[in-house]
């Protein structure tokens, strides 16, 4: 199964904003999604985590620096990555460095519509 990871700051409401409207997608129902705060506020990733990612996702509408460091880490082993973030916020100009593939969202429906072309683009 095709293993999708979606990174987030903790400053943002990750249980309702993303985690709920990712597990009740349909058409995610085929692939391992890895959320790194599901069962606990800490991360517990190791650097080797990241190789067995099928495509980092990270939502960067709140600057981190775990997040940061997840990007990093990604961007070092050749994942594609793929940022999303709210029409209300600024995204930090060191994300453009990683990726070009940014994407602005207005609710938790676009967001959904812009993972669900991310995945049909990459052929999982």
């Amino acid at each position: 199964m095709k293993k999708i990871y979606i990174a987030h700051s903790k400053e943002i409401d990750y249980i309702n904003e993303l985690y709920e409207p990712l597990k009740n997608a349909d058409f995610l129902k085929n692939y391992t999604l890895l959320l790194p705060h599901e069962l606990s506020e800490f991360s517990y990733n190791t650097r080797d985590f990241y190789k067995d990612i099928d495509i980092f996702i990270a939502e960067v509408s709140k600057p981190a620096t775990g997040l940061g460091i997840e990007l990093g880490w990604a961007f070092d082993d050749n994942k594609k990555i793929y940022c999303i973030y709210k029409s209300n916020e600024t995204v930090s100009s060191s994300i453009k460095s990683i990726t070009s593939n940014i994407f602005e969202y207005d609710n938790k429906d676009e967001m959904l519509e812009i993972i669900k072309n991310i995945i049909e683009k990459n052929n999982l």
